[in-house]
């Protein structure tokens, strides 16, 4: 998208020229923010305007931008809330480099922004002029030196009244602000009008039809307002869908999955960024026969959902890192005597507290390793909603079949993005079998493993003969309580052998791009659209790049260090912490890696180096391409 001095710091007045009879300018992707004091809508305002690009046709990814504190203060960077919405004419993976319009309610809520590097110059920022004539003195200045910084750095600054817009309608703006530039979007950038209507009506509808008229009225005078007086206006262009589609974000995805695959049970605890999948599950769990239990406490919730899976019913816990730490002590149990059990661990920024509304990918090695002796478990991880729907199907399955929890690794950035895809054939192959209580083989010990798989059959209580007696200590066969070092090694062996026998079953990793060359960039989780997108880029340049993504992560694939060695560099690209290798950090034997980097250095012996960082945003393609071209260069000198 391309800017124009011109139109640098304009106050778009009204005028009797409609700008639509301007030719709107057709592009193939956008990427538009709207950002805001919290509480003034701007998250929901962006979810409407992604979920009607996506229902248009275009490809859609959203980031919300959630400040840490339930009421932070109003006018300031820490504040900042909204969404970011890329959208085009082909499938979109990411959030992509920086922003080609952003709606400021606020000049204060863009230094957030400014700091994670989100415009450039020629960036459009509309912004509510009101600041410039409030009372305050200390007000006025800040805006008017503001607005002198921004165009310093090179943004096109457009002021607009927009509280006084919206005070034509309404007597309260800051309902219904966020509503009027839904308006204005749907305008700037050639948007079905109907669709958002359709939208709001179904988003609003349960505060009464009063609230759904006024916010009508308002999308309208936004769109009407901004086809009046917009200097330029956008098209991108649309590829209706060949087949059914569907648009929610990761954490929704995850409940519809649960229902999908059979799961009667889940017992979570709120936690930010988890908690909309159990508002999601609350609303629509009973539907499918489900049953939601709100613990009083993460423990409880684990506690509840193990009892539930030792009935008989497979259940589903989902969480946060912190919640994660609290559910270690279970999961313990839980491997020990073998009760099939699902973890959602919807990824954030730690330790502790740490950055509770931003994304990171901190949690690997605590779902590996975060336990008392050896507790070896399957860990998944989804790098698309697609597959957070997908994978609880794989992941109730495999829990049932392997006797052991599976942990299922998102983040903050699948949680809360939305995104189109196909719309899942259901199937009933995906649910659990019935329950079989017919009588239990007197002959066949509870943990009756099988010396080559390491599986075991498994009684359920209440099946005649099928009673014993569960244990989170060392026991043998019988589950009885055993201290003889050759049962323990035994159990221990059983335990991982069932690792193997998966392992054993999964194909090698696909390679996306030629299976040897320069640079192998390797992830897992929600990296994989913005490192697929950056490869492609310099592959374009005929570089010899491709990637690789990874989505079993206990067990890892099998074959990767005979796909690792046909490169000359491996890097990883992880949204957690890494030592600096400049000049003053760590030697390099010393060097602290990102999580998948250490896992692999330690499975394969290869040097793999690593991407990553904790800025509690996700990786941009162009930051990824960068480092990409910075390693080819560097190979290029040797």
């Amino acid at each position: 998208m391309t800017s124009s001095s011109s139109l640098a710091a304009d106050k778009i007045k009204p005028t009797k020229k409609k700008s639509a009879t301007i030719e709107p300018q057709s592009v193939s992707n956008a990427i538009v923010e709207i950002v805001s004091d919290s509480g003034e809508g701007s998250q929901t305002a962006g979810q409407l305007f992604g979920i009607v690009s996506a229902r248009m046709g275009n490809g859609t990814w959203t980031v919300e931008l959630i400040p840490a504190e339930i009421e932070p203060p109003a006018r300031s960077p820490a504040g900042a809330s909204g969404n970011r919405i890329r959208f085009g004419t082909d499938v979109v993976t990411n959030m992509g480099d920086t922003a080609d319009v952003v709606v400021a309610f606020n000049e204060q809520v863009l230094y957030s922004r400014i700091d994670k590097d989100a415009f450039r110059e020629g960036t459009h920022i509309f912004i509510e002029n009101k600041w410039g004539s409030v009372p305050q003195e200390a007000i006025r200045k800040a805006y008017a030196t503001a607005l002198a910084d921004f165009q310093t750095r090179g943004y096109v600054v457009h002021e607009i009244a927009m509280e006084k817009e919206c005070l034509r309608h309404v007597t309260d703006a800051r309902r219904g602000k966020n509503i009027w530039v839904l308006g204005l979007l749907c305008a700037l950038y050639d948007r079905d009008i109907g669709i958002a209507s359709e939208e709001i009506e179904r988003k609003l509808s349960r505060k009464g039809a009063k609230v759904v008229e006024n916010n009508l009225t308002l999308l309208r005078a936004g769109y009407e307002w901004g086809l009046a007086n917009l200097p330029f206006r956008y098209t991108v262009a649309v590829k209706p869908p060949d087949k059914p589609m569907v648009v929610m974000n990761g954490n929704q995805a995850v409940g519809l999955g649960a229902m999908a695959a059979g799961f009667e049970i889940c017992s979570m605890y709120p936690i930010t960024p988890a908690t909309s999948a159990s508002h999601y599950l609350a609303s629509e769990f009973k539907k499918a026969g489900g049953f939601l239990h709100q613990a009083e406490d993460e423990i409880a919730a684990i506690g509840f959902a193990i009892g539930a899976s030792y009935a008989g019913k497979t259940a589903l816990t989902i969480t946060s890192g912190p919640g994660l730490a609290l559910k270690t002590e279970f999961i313990g149990l839980a491997v020990m005597s073998e009760i099939p059990l699902v973890i959602v661990d919807v990824q954030r920024g730690g330790p502790s507290t740490g950055l509770p509304t931003r994304v990171e990918q901190s949690d690997l090695l605590a779902a590996l390793f975060a336990s008392p002796g050896d507790s070896p478990k399957i860990i998944l991880a989804p790098s698309t909603i697609d597959e957070c729907f997908h994978f609880m199907i794989t992941a109730r399955r495999l829990a049932e079949m392997f006797r052991t929890p599976v942990i299922v690794l998102t983040d903050a950035n699948l949680a809360t993005g939305v995104q189109p895809f196909p719309r899942p054939r259901l199937s009933e192959k995906w649910l659990s079998p019935p329950l079989d209580m017919s009588p239990w083989d007197k002959n066949v010990d509870p943990y009756d493993w099988d010396p080559e798989t390491g599986l075991s059959q498994r009684p359920v209580p209440g099946q005649k003969d099928g009673k014993y007696i569960l244990t989170g200590l060392a026991h043998d066969e019988k589950s009885h309580v055993a201290y003889v070092s050759r049962i323990n090694q035994y159990t221990h062996d059983m335990r991982s052998r069932k690792l193997a026998t998966l392992q054993h079953s999964l194909n090698k990793p696909i390679v996306n791009g030629e299976p040897e060359g320069d640079v192998l960039v390797v992830g897992w989780g929600s990296t994989r659209g913005a490192i697929e997108e950056a490869v492609g880029r310099v592959r374009d340049d005929g570089e010899k790049v491709s990637s690789l993504h990874l989505r079993i992560l206990s067990p890892l694939e099998p074959g990767l260090k005979e796909v690792l060695s046909e490169f000359k560099r491996v890097i990883t690209v992880e949204i957690n912490y890494s030592d600096n290798p400049d000049p003053g950090q760590p030697e390099s034997n010393n060097r602290r890696y990102a999580q998948l980097a250490f896992c692999l250095r330690s499975h394969t012996f290869i040097d793999v180096e690593c991407l990553s960082m904790v800025h509690g945003i996700p990786f941009s393609p162009g930051t990824i391409e960068a480092e990409i071209r910075r390693i080819l260069k560097a190979l290029s000198t040797v």
